[in-house]
């Protein structure tokens, strides 16, 4: 009975040391409109990762892909500056390149490797893509997707809600891709009534380059009256921060509301033993699954009145930061300004500080 209750007493002892994750906005740092440097407009801001002492930015701009390279200095638990200092151009004259849009919206570094994910064109038939180029922006290989994320699959992949983020894995041993929208074999998108709205967020191992794993994310419903024509909402980025436990941002977006336009959050999702691979299934909508247990962590409708105009922009790109003063790790956020294409945007950097309490 007495080695029982000690026992026991261990597990209530572990249980009481869990750690509870809890995000802190600290800083925002706001990039002049059309600075320039080697040519082309720095904009359009759809993905970011550390590496070797440098951030690497991919821009959306199927015209012109491109990588942005710089540094984000970080003082005082505030961004006193971001600084570009060269761009790489994804080369467009192989022959897959040649035959897939490169619509490019997220990025990750490995071993000298420069990874890119792209959503492809579903209304003109071409496939998303995850693909590797060389540091002098030359296509080095191609990685092999399941065949329901295909443009003309019958899962019927969204036009524009593909392959938006991707992160390493916490263990190095491969990497994570997440749609913004669902398959609509497996849900609807978000809506102002409650929905099933699953993305898949895929696990690709270094080796062998391929999907091992998957699984569901619900996506939240759309809050705001709507009052234009455009309603919805999707994964833009993600991190895995710890094994099996990631940060995703959500955005909905939503016409009428001009600079914003934009509703932004942050939530914490955990695979755990109940947690449904999904890889095999062709329709969620056919069966029964568990989707990742999330947690809201952040929502910047919080913190608008300690951000420029009150506007939180296009939030698409998170990694993580330096070490702040107080020991606790950080995160960085980056915004997609589309150009000003839509009216005033902002090439917004964010900086968060990750508490475990």
């Amino acid at each position: 009975m007495k080695k029982i209750i000690l026992t026991l007493s261990v597990f209530g002892l572990l249980a009481c040391k869990q750690q509870k994750t809890a995000l802190k906005f600290l800083d925002e740092h706001v990039v002049k409109d059309s600075l320039v440097i080697d040519n082309t407009v720095v904009g359009g801001i759809s993905g970011i990762d550390f590496y070797n002492n440098n951030y690497y930015m991919v821009v959306d701009d199927a015209t012109n892909p491109r990588i942005l390279i710089g540094d984000i200095i970080v003082k005082s638990d505030s961004i006193q500056s971001v600084n570009f200092e060269k761009v790489i151009t994804v080369d467009t004259t192989s022959q897959f390149t040649k035959n897939h849009v490169l619509d490019l919206e997220s990025i990750f570094v490995d071993k000298g490797t420069i990874n890119l994910v792209s959503e492809g064109s579903i209304q003109y038939k071409k496939d998303p893509s995850i693909f590797e180029i060389n540091v002098d922006g030359s296509f080095k290989s191609q990685v092999e997707i399941p065949s329901y994320f295909k443009a003309t699959s019958k899962a019927k992949p969204k036009h524009n809600g593909v392959f938006e983020s991707s992160s390493k894995s916490f263990d190095g041993k491969g990497f994570w891709v997440a749609m913004e929208a669902p398959l609509e074999a497996d849900g609807e998108e978000p809506t102002f009534h409650e929905t099933q709205s699953p993305i898949r967020i895929t696990y690709f191992d270094n080796e062998s380059k391929k999907a091992t794993k998957q699984f569901a994310y619900q996506l939240e419903k759309i809050d705001k009256p709507a009052k234009g024509n455009v309603n919805l909402n999707g994964t833009t980025a993600i991190l895995e921060y710890q094994k099996n436990h990631f940060f995703i941002i959500e955005r909905a977006y939503q016409s009428g509301y001009g600079s914003h336009g934009n509703v932004v959050r942050i939530f914490k999702a955990s695979i755990n033993n109940n947690s449904t691979n999904t890889l095999e299934i062709q329709s969620l909508k056919n069966e029964q699954y568990t989707p990742l247990k999330k947690e809201l962590l952040l929502d910047f409708s919080s913190v608008e009145n300690q951000l420029t105009d009150g506007i939180i922009d296009n939030i698409e790109a998170i990694t993580f930061g330096p070490i702040l003063q107080n020991g606790n790790k950080s995160l960085i956020l980056a915004a997609d300004d589309n150009f000003q294409l839509y009216g005033k945007q902002l090439n917004q950097f964010l900086l968060l500080e990750i508490e475990e309490k």
